[in-house]
């Protein structure tokens, strides 16, 4: 069985689709058939967008630091990667410069 592709909306078009849920006087369902998407969509738009306008439950984050979060993960990921091939470099050369040291030492 294929799995549908997921779709993705702009920015703009949620921001449209929360404003017609508040003033079209309509159901979130009715505007969401209207609009061809899922109900649990457009009220996770809803909720987002009263988290931003500073409405939302205590310790929600915004549409913002949900981005800045993600920058964040995925940036300390890179590092941490990063640090393990340092990590790995440096015990292949350190063990590459004591055989050296000790093969010109004479020992």
């Amino acid at each position: 069985m294929e799995q549908k592709a997921r779709r993705t909306f702009s920015d703009e078009f949620k921001t449209r689709a929360v404003e017609l849920c508040r003033t079209s006087g309509k159901s979130v369902a009715e505007v969401a058939k209207d609009l061809g998407v899922a109900n649990s969509g457009l009220r996770v738009w809803l909720k987002q967008s009263e988290v931003d306008a500073g409405r939302g439950p205590a310790g929600a984050l915004t549409t913002a630091e949900r981005a800045e979060l993600a920058q964040l993960r995925k940036e300390n990921r890179v590092l941490k990667e990063e640090r393990e091939i340092l990590k790995k470099a440096a015990v292949g050369s350190t063990g590459h410069r004591n055989a050296a040291w000790s093969v010109s030492a004479g020992v």
